[in-house]
């Protein structure tokens, strides 16, 4: 594995610098992505600590605990883009990215990769980490499109295949691509590491077929819970509290 000091990531940064310059020329402006690149690295160095600290400590309430938070954090980012409120649908998104995530989560950790303790910190939390948030970018879109479809005047039944099927368009896509355009992060990273391309390569098929499955069976249980929760509500009080 190559060990990479302070003057080797200085040196990653030429090109960056290169292109502010290009930005700072055409856009006239470069806080933007000055801004971003200062929070990438800052919170990048930020977690390799958190994360030494927490492989450390191996504490199953402290992965608990960082589980639930990274679970919840998902859950209402993946509600930013919709066009209402969080609050209604926050239940929604939770329980939906809760099944298809934890499923995955444990059938891979446990019954795939065998994780001893089953709260080992450097499985539990890489996974959760790739689960979580392919669920989320899943039920974003999907709510997106759903709602989207919506209002151009379509019944439910449309408006949730298509919302369906769009939500599905990055991960397909991976697929399609992964060996012929891009070798994944997680793969990459093996190999840089000393891992055998063979090894690396049946370790990235499970990563594959963990995120598909995940976001599908979350964007899918999200587009049910929504309006599973619109016909409760108006049964109950005539009240429409998702949408």
């Amino acid at each position: 594995m190559y060990a990479i000091t302070l003057v080797d990531i200085a040196i990653a940064f030429v090109p960056v610098m290169v292109t502010l310059v290009i930005i700072f020329y055409w856009a006239h402006s470069i806080k933007n992505a000055a801004v971003a690149i200062l929070r990438m690295l800052i919170q990048l160095l930020l977690i390799g600590y958190a994360l030494d600290f927490i492989f450390n400590a191996n504490n199953q309430w402290i992965i608990i605990g960082i589980l639930s938070f990274m679970l919840i954090a998902a859950s209402w980012i993946a509600l930013g883009a919709l066009p209402v409120k969080r609050s209604t649908l926050l239940a929604c998104s939770l329980f939906a990215i809760a099944v298809g995530g934890i499923f995955n989560l444990v059938l891979i950790s446990q019954g795939v990769l065998h994780a001893a303790p089953w709260y080992q910190p450097a499985v539990l939390i890489p996974l959760a980490g790739m689960i979580f948030s392919n669920a989320m970018n899943s039920v974003s879109l999907a709510g997106e499109r759903f709602y989207s479809e919506l209002g151009h005047h379509n019944d439910y039944a449309k408006a949730r295949s298509i919302a369906f099927q769009a939500a599905l368009i990055p991960i397909t896509n991976s697929l399609l691509a992964v060996g012929l355009v891009s070798l994944p992060g997680m793969m990459t990273g093996q190999i840089l590491a000393g891992t055998s391309p063979l090894i690396a390569a049946r370790y990235q098929i499970i990563v594959m077929c963990m995120i598909f499955s995940s976001a599908g069976i979350s964007a899918a249980l999200f587009l049910w819970l929504i309006n599973a929760q619109k016909e409760r509500q108006i049964a109950d009080s005539g009240v429409d509290t998702c949408g």
